[in-house]
């Protein structure tokens, strides 16, 4: 089993070296064969193993490869195999091989098309590294590696000026959360002495003193852990302030931002919290700071979708929206519904971008949805596929989204977090700006009027098989992948994986005051009757309720009486102007930190190296040198009584010297 475990993100790897380095050689078939082969394996791999962990339970918890030992500290490649890395093992290499399959349709015209493919394979090793990792070492290798191929694919088309800005852009922003996640496994390897998961989580339930930040500024070691491992997440799955890169990165190809934007990169973080869900449960600090972010993610982020007219704006929008539920959910301690989620979130939201990709295709690269419009009867299966999506997203019943977005809102309500009350309420409003833009998107790009040009109207067909078929793949799970949440969250999949403090049921002894009892996922399973019954309860809450009133106020708006739009855009238009500046973060963040490092840059420059380093040091010096010499030039008169006379008044000085001072 080893050398499958081995295999599984190798295979990826070996094909992403075959098209990059040999691409010319193997040509545009090539490629595409040698990484979609590659990307099958691994998901075949993965499958294997999942049966074999999640219904034999073998986990597996081991070191494959020791690249260094410094001290106690031991620097090693190893996988930890449970249910949580084989379900995002499954989740990744499934979503990137309907991806592969995808981007033949999608990118055949392009001339980068085998460095394209090296790439998203590239990314699929690097998420598999990130996902089966042991150990903090491995896990920023794939934290870094990740956001290195996500630079790399935003900026594919780097000729574009705004490709090239949002990939830098996406690049900086993540620095700062990298810089927060690389503190947090410092103080790790500082205070426990170790990179191991399994070592830190047996051995923090002894107290350690307070951390001294500044000279009479203390916290506790673990909250500033936490709170810097937190960081990390928020950058890499767009929290705010650390969000603006995400929407940006819609700059790169459809098929990335499916892959990486929606699926599988912006969740690392999600995944990163839910693993590290030990050193979490120890401070309520950090998991108020958590709901508090989540929250206002969730729900102010999505109401910029409302005036989004990019296609894949709109559904960038949408992902930010829900990765701030999956937040949210993990500052309730619910982590086994922010993963469940997660897993819905990344089959309906990759199925809603290949879809918005399709769309692209037939119309001939135009992206404003105001230019589209009746789109159903020239496309059936994007159409279908989009409305599933589309239902998924927004938590109508049957649907996935429905019973994960259901339980993270229930699990919130349940919480006694101080900071549950403010996300409550946010998330729930969240749920009808969710609907109502996402409705809005696809009543104007589907139906109403045709608003296109004649020439595009006249050359509208369905996509090819290769495009249509991964748009087929991924609405059969957007649909069924809503049915396990039993055993995934009210049952005991995750049992001994995802640690929550439990009085009753706990990973940590009763009588530790350092932590408390988080009881909002139990709450949930004890009133757990089965689906049938999730599904009534759900049909008489009000996320229902809400989510239906976002649908209908979409369609009256769009479809039936648009001056509704139009008065409320002259009503409010101010809110809108706040909301089409996205809150002005951007120019702020432009104006201040980006404007502000370059005055910082040159003010450094003109005092410190032309003033200082320049002026005084190198030129100074010369100054004094010339000086100097000239002032000496002048003792040199080429006179020989003019050095007899010198030596004479030395040699006076000298003997006035030994006569009256030695």
């Amino acid at each position: 089993m080893e050398a499958i475990y081995t295999a599984i993100p190798l295979a990826s790897l070996f094909g992403a070296i075959v098209a990059g380095l040999f691409g010319k050689k193997i040509g545009r078939a090539g490629a595409h064969w040698v990484t979609i082969l590659g990307v099958a394996v691994a998901f075949l791999l993965s499958v294997v193993v999942a049966y074999d962990v999640m219904s034999n339970g073998n986990t597996y918890n081991g070191t494959v490869y020791t690249w260094a030992v410094i001290g106690d500290i031991r620097f090693e490649v190893g996988f930890l195999l449970d249910n949580l890395s084989t379900m995002m093992m499954l989740v990744v290499t499934f979503v990137s091989l309907m991806v592969h399959i995808y981007t033949i349709g999608y990118m055949h015209e392009d001339p980068g098309y085998q460095r394209f493919f090296s790439y998203i394979s590239l990314f699929t090793f690097s998420m598999l590294m990130l996902v089966m990792s042991n150990n903090f070492m491995q896990l920023f290798f794939g934290w870094e590696a990740v956001g290195l191929v996500s630079y790399l694919l935003i900026g594919f088309w780097f000729k574009k000026e705004t490709a090239i800005f949002a990939n830098m852009k996406a690049f900086l922003v993540n620095r700062v959360g990298d810089f927060g996640f690389l503190l947090g496994i410092a103080a790790i390897v500082t205070f426990y002495q170790t990179l191991d998961y399994q070592e830190v989580f047996d051995v923090l339930h002894i107290a350690k003193s307070p951390l001294v930040l500044l000279p009479g500024v203390e916290t506790e070691l673990l909250t500033f852990i936490a709170v810097c491992l937190f960081i990390g997440a928020m950058g890499k799955s767009a929290q705010v302030p650390l969000h603006v890169w995400l929407p940006d990165s819609m700059e790169g190809p459809t098929p990335i931002s499916a892959l990486i934007h929606a699926a599988t990169m912006v969740t690392a973080g999600i995944f990163m919290v839910a693993r590290m869900s030990p050193i979490f449960e120890m401070s309520d600090t950090a998991l108020n700071l958590i709901l508090v972010v989540g929250a206002t993610t969730a729900f102010f982020m999505g109401l910029i979708g409302v005036v989004q007219n990019d296609i894949k704006r709109v559904v960038a929008y949408s992902t930010l929206s829900q990765l701030g539920y999956m937040t949210v959910a993990l500052g309730a301690s619910a982590y086994s519904a922010a993963v469940f989620h997660l897993m819905t979130h990344a089959f309906f939201k990759a199925l809603l971008f290949l879809a918005a990709g399709s769309v692209i295709i037939a119309m001939h690269h135009e992206q404003d949805i105001r230019k589209m419009g009746g789109l159903k009867k020239y496309m059936p299966i994007t159409y279908w596929t989009s409305l599933i999506g589309s239902l998924a997203l927004i938590g109508f019943p049957g649907f996935s989204g429905f019973f994960s977005k259901d339980l993270i809102i229930e699990a919130v309500h349940h919480s006694d977090q101080a900071a549950a009350g403010y996300a409550y309420v946010l998330v729930l409003l969240g749920v009808f700006v969710t609907a109502f833009y996402s409705f809005r998107m696809f009543f104007l790009v589907f139906h109403g009027e045709e608003r296109m040009d004649d020439h595009t109207m006249h050359h509208l067909h369905e996509s090819p098989w290769v495009v249509t078929l991964p748009l087929i793949m991924l609405a059969i799970p957007s649909v069924l992948a809503g049915y396990f949440l039993d055993p995934m969250v009210v049952g005991d999949f995750f049992k001994g994986v995802i640690h929550v403090n439990d009085q009753a049921h706990g990973f940590v002894k009763e009588d530790n005051p350092l932590v408390s009892a988080h009881l909002s996922i139990q709450e949930i399973s004890a009133g757990y009757h089965g689906v049938m019954g999730f599904i009534l309860h759900g049909l008489m809450a009000p996320p229902f309720w809400l989510a239906m009133s976002g649908l209908a106020a979409a369609w009256y708006v769009y479809m039936k009486n648009d001056s509704i739009a139009d008065w409320a855009y002259e009503r409010f238009r101010w809110l809108h102007s706040l909301l089409d500046n996205k809150y002005y973060v951007d120019d702020f963040n432009q104006k201040v930190f980006a404007k502000g490092s370059l005055n910082l840059g040159n003010s450094l420059w003109s005092l410190g190296e032309r003033l200082v380093i320049d002026g005084l040091i190198v030129n100074g010096s010369a100054k004094v040198v010339g000086w100097f010499a000239g002032v000496a030039r002048h003792l040199q008169t080429g006179y020989l009584y003019h050095y007899a006379f010198s030596m004479v008044v030395g040699i006076l000085l000298m003997i006035t010297w030994f006569l009256f001072f030695n």
